[in-house]
């Protein structure tokens, strides 16, 4: 998986497997608990919704965060 392939739809489990450099990430949008099942079925769109983020500009910021790394 590239950075590019993430979208809305990419599951955090996935992300989380390809980039484990990208958690603070999530933590920051108080998504803690990335060991979970929840978390790791669900995706960005659906992980910003009940965090109460935009998920296009969380979309943005992951990406920018990863490609700094």
């Amino acid at each position: 998986m590239e950075i590019s392939d993430i979208t809305k739809e990419t599951l955090i489990g996935d992300i989380v497997e390809y980039f484990p450099q990208a958690m603070p990430a999530f933590q920051a949008i108080g998504m803690h608990c990335m060991g979970c099942a929840m978390a790791s079925g669900e995706n960005i769109e659906q992980a910003c919704a009940v965090h109460w983020v935009d998920a296009d500009q969380f979309l943005i910021d992951l990406k920018a965060y990863l490609e700094s790394l």
